[in-house]
């Protein structure tokens, strides 16, 4: 069944202007790779695509993305200022522009280093009215909007990891809404991006990080 539209959908996010798609979505899109970074990361390489890198820069979309990073809404009175106050914080933030392919013309490519010295690679696009969807995670394919909750589950591609991760959850009563699986080869690493319907506990994440076979598990806030 369609979603049906609402208010928000009709005049658009609260935001501080100009633009939904270059300046809220951007946030949210910052915001986004921030949650799955695990926090504020301490240096950030961004790749603006398209429309974001022609016209971004004007619509405050550079400001927007750093926002998003620092934990900032889209709202926020700080957002005009966001890239003197990660430079203040001591997060290292690089702006570049460059051919992405064939992505939406509202994309970014954020490659994050957090606070512990872990990479992140984070590609997304910003779609009209403050929607957002992330299209590559590291090295694998994915969609995700950011508008639930999310468990990113890295394991060995072997029988048995997956069906125990969702065993796992059912076993807590926590619904899955939606489920992605992808790997790099056949044995190789492989990906579980999971949305629920509530945030999952700590002590469900730690049951889960420790089934044979997972790497790691992050656990992703709705934004």
């Amino acid at each position: 069944m369609p979603r049906q539209r609402s208010l928000f959908d009709i005049i658009g996010p609260v935001m501080i202007g100009p633009s939904s798609s270059h300046t809220a979505g951007a946030a949210r899109l910052g915001a986004l790779a921030r949650a799955i970074a695990g926090g504020t990361p301490r240096q950030a390489r961004i790749t603006l695509h398209g429309s974001f890198a022609s016209t971004g820069r004007g619509h405050g979309t550079d400001r927007a993305i750093a926002a998003g990073l620092l934990g900032f809404a889209p709202d926020d009175e700080r957002l005009p200022d966001a890239l003197s106050i990660a430079r203040e914080s001591g997060v290292q933030i690089e702006f570049v522009t460059g051919d992405l392919g064939d992505a939406h013309p509202n994309t970014a490519r954020l490659e994050l280093v957090d606070a512990a010295g872990r990479s992140h690679l984070v590609q997304g696009s910003s779609l009209g009215g403050g929607d957002v969807v992330v299209t590559l995670l590291d090295d694998f394919p994915v969609e995700l909007s950011g508008e639930l909750p999310a468990l990113v589950v890295v394991h060995h591609d072997q029988p048995g990891v997956v069906a125990a991760v969702t065993a796992r959850l059912a076993a807590d009563v926590i619904n899955i809404a939606s489920m992605q699986v992808s790997r790099e080869r056949r044995g190789a690493r492989a990906l579980m991006l999971i949305e629920t319907d509530e945030p999952v506990p700590d002590e469900v994440l730690a049951g889960i990080a420790a089934v044979d076979g997972v790497l790691e598990v992050r656990s992703v806030p709705a934004v």
